[in-house]
């Protein structure tokens, strides 16, 4: 049972109530005591029904779920923890102070346009959304709750379909104009696809030359999970150039001057505008690499296998199809077509509208039976000759 009273030198009514032995007090605001008494019977049936009175989502404020969201990423050692700090940063300049249920999807919106006016792409200002969105659902997720409702969060559109695609006649002009220490860099990433970060971690002991198998080990890939890679005769022999010029004091199969490859983009930039190719991406190589595997006849699986990725939306996302696939697309079209137009051709010919077909003319078969010799001669038979005529 709870009451509603009146503080000293207080024009509004409080309430006054308790959920398994514990007292919760609030305002009303409002100096109407039938105001007062239709919040206490909302209380009253919200604990009656199991759940948290409302005025303990309201003392929630939006800068807390935000600590509780990068308390997850630290506790969980995710590695996109810097990307999330800088979410909330930017989140907490619009938001901080607010309570959690004055996060509304009007608020949301008012964000997004205020962010699209200040040039941001979509693709950043969903990474924002998202942030908003899973520290909702920590709180939602707490016991107890810390919020009563997720908000609608609306996500924009992203155009993530990606182009680029490195051809062979690029890749061998390419690694013509590389530096030395990319060159291998280049080869093993045209054939394999693997993440940039991937081939520049690859260390020694991670390389069978004698079985042939390169390995990723769980947590060194991007979602975690470890890779085995059978490599084929130009790969091998590359690879066992490499380890006959290694150096004692590194343990990466590729570096530069016995150090970890760092920032390789102005390099890169360079070889693709020398080449007349600028604006390749070193992504580019993951992209041709499973374009290359699908053409090959490799079942989707194993290509999903080969580059490391866990679902087949690459096939869509990527957008596996160049130039080269269109052009060949419209000449299968155009044989097929006269194909059909040669076997229409020579196989019969139309009739021509307002000419008459001439048919072949009835023909009378007249058919006799021929009694043998031998046979017995009877009245009904003798002489009896049958005329059927028929048309064909």
């Amino acid at each position: 049972m709870g009451c509603i009273y009146r503080r000293k030198n207080s024009k509004h009514y409080w309430i006054k109530y308790y959920r398994h032995g514990k007292q919760f007090a609030e305002s009303t605001n409002s100096d109407k005591a039938e105001v007062a008494k239709r919040i206490l019977k909302i209380r009253e049936g919200e604990i009656s029904e199991g759940k948290m009175p409302s005025v303990c989502f309201d003392r929630i404020n939006f800068d807390e779920l935000m600590d509780d969201y990068l308390t997850d990423y630290r506790i969980n050692g995710k590695r996109t923890l810097p990307r999330a700090e800088r979410c909330a940063k930017f989140l907490l300049k619009e938001f901080r102070g607010m309570r959690a249920p004055e996060i509304t999807t009007s608020s949301i919106k008012r964000y997004i346009e205020k962010r699209l006016d200040q040039g941001l792409s979509n693709a950043t200002i969903n990474r924002e959304l998202a942030a908003v969105k899973r520290a909702f659902n920590l709180g939602a997720h707490c016991t107890p709750p810390k919020v009563a409702r997720v908000p609608y969060i609306p996500m924009l559109k992203e155009n993530n379909i990606r182009k680029g695609f490195i051809e062979h006649e690029d890749y061998l002009a390419l690694r013509e104009k590389l530096p030395a220490y990319l060159k291998p860099v280049l080869t093993f990433g045209y054939f394999t696809g693997w993440r940039k970060g991937e081939i520049f971690g690859l260390k020694l002991n991670q390389v069978d030359l004698r079985e042939g198998i390169v390995r990723l080990e769980p947590g060194e890939t991007k979602n975690n999970e470890g890779r085995t890679l059978y490599i084929e005769s130009e790969l091998l022999e590359m690879l066992k150039d490499l380890h006959k010029q290694r150096r004692m004091d590194c343990l990466f199969v590729f570096h530069r001057e016995g150090k970890k490859i760092g920032d390789s983009r102005k390099s890169w930039d360079k070889a693709c505008s020398t080449i007349g190719k600028t604006g390749l991406l070193f992504h580019d190589l993951r992209r041709s690499a499973i374009r290359n595997m699908v053409r090959a006849g490799i079942p989707e699986r194993v290509t999903m296998t080969i580059s490391g990725h866990k679902t087949r939306s690459v096939f869509d996302r990527y957008n596996i199809v160049s130039q080269d696939d269109l052009k060949d697309a419209a000449k299968k079209r155009q044989k097929f077509s006269d194909e059909q137009a040669e076997q229409l051709h020579y196989g019969y010919t139309l009739p021509v509208l307002g000419k008459k077909v001439k048919t072949r003319s009835a023909v009378n078969l007249r058919l006799v039976r021929v009694q043998r010799v031998d046979d017995p001669v009877s009245h009904k038979t003798k002489g009896l000759t049958d005329s059927i005529s028929a048309n064909p």
